[in-house]
């Protein structure tokens, strides 16, 4: 699952990002963080971004793009990824998308998260008075002031992109203004009908197809026993079926005996009634004989 969430300052981008995180067993690449690993860890897009730093230059999209290139091939990205920070513009979405294609990977989705601004404003006052309140300092990009100038910027820069995003049927867009779990449920809702969303949270590749396979197993198992079940009664319906044919068999040969004795008693008859009746004419013919 590759993500990006975008959304003004305030908006609970970074709360969600951790929830995801936390829930798919994804990982946030925070550009910050990212710049800063990769001079750390001294490589040539690392030494690169430390010279134009070092200088007090911007570090250019093509340097932050080689560092998200890198990063991305880790192994514990491997499973997908929310970007942060990046892109802000949309010269970055544009090469971001060209990386992604390079690396025959696809972006799932960009979430917006949609605020209204004066609600945003009377938040970060409220934090605000709140930290005081503890006797706390308040931080220098926590204030009405700040937020200001963050919005004006964000507006200017990084709202172009909902309409890149949107134009490429990319964008999904969650009511900020609900309350962090509704916002949660509501990603997880969006993420899970695009198909966005592995079986069961961050359940491992392994389990995931040995479940999917183990299914269709236990179906056809099922079946098979069924079929087999259904034999076995076809074949005691069959037996019972063959059963009444001998008692027709010696039916019919008792109905063939007695038709037979029927006929040589008949002819029987019919022979003794013949002799019979060809004895008396006989008979008389010797009487006249006699008389005579």
């Amino acid at each position: 699952m590759r993500l990006i969430l975008l959304g003004p300052p305030g908006s609970g981008k970074g709360t969600q990002a951790q929830r995801l995180v936390h829930k798919h067993g994804i990982v946030q690449l925070s550009t910050g963080e990212m710049l800063r690993a990769a001079v750390a860890a001294g490589t040539p897009v690392g030494l690169q971004a430390k010279e134009i730093m070092a200088n007090g230059g911007l570090v250019p999209d093509e340097v932050v793009v080689g560092i998200i290139a890198d990063r991305i091939e880790q192994p514990d990205a491997k499973k997908g990824f929310i970007l942060d920070g990046f892109p802000r513009t949309v010269p970055q979405a544009e090469a971001l998308d060209d990386l992604l294609k390079r690396k025959h990977l696809k972006l799932d989705a960009v979430v917006e998260l949609r605020v209204n601004e004066s609600a945003l404003l009377e938040r970060v006052e409220k934090r605000a008075e709140e930290t005081r309140a503890r006797g706390e300092e308040v931080r220098l990009d926590d204030t009405p002031e700040v937020l200001t100038k963050r919005l004006a910027q964000y507006r200017s820069m990084t709202e172009p992109l909902i309409h890149y995003y949107s134009e490429r049927r990319k964008l999904l867009t969650v009511d900020g203004m609900m309350t962090i779990e509704h916002v949660t449920r509501e990603i997880n809702r969006i993420l899970a009908a695009i198909g966005a969303l592995e079986p069961k949270g961050h359940e491992e590749p392994a389990k995931a197809a040995n479940k999917a396979t183990k299914r269709p197993a236990k179906k056809t198992a099922k079946a098979a026993k069924k079929a087999a079940k259904g034999a076995k009664k076809a074949a005691k319906g069959a037996k019972k079926a063959t059963k009444p044919a001998p008692k027709a068999a010696k039916g019919a040969g008792r109905g063939a005996s007695k038709a037979r004795t029927a006929r040589s008693t008949a002819r029987g008859v019919s022979a003794r009634k013949g002799a019979k009746a060809a004895k008396k004419p006989a008979k008389k013919a010797v009487k006249k004989r006699a008389k005579r």
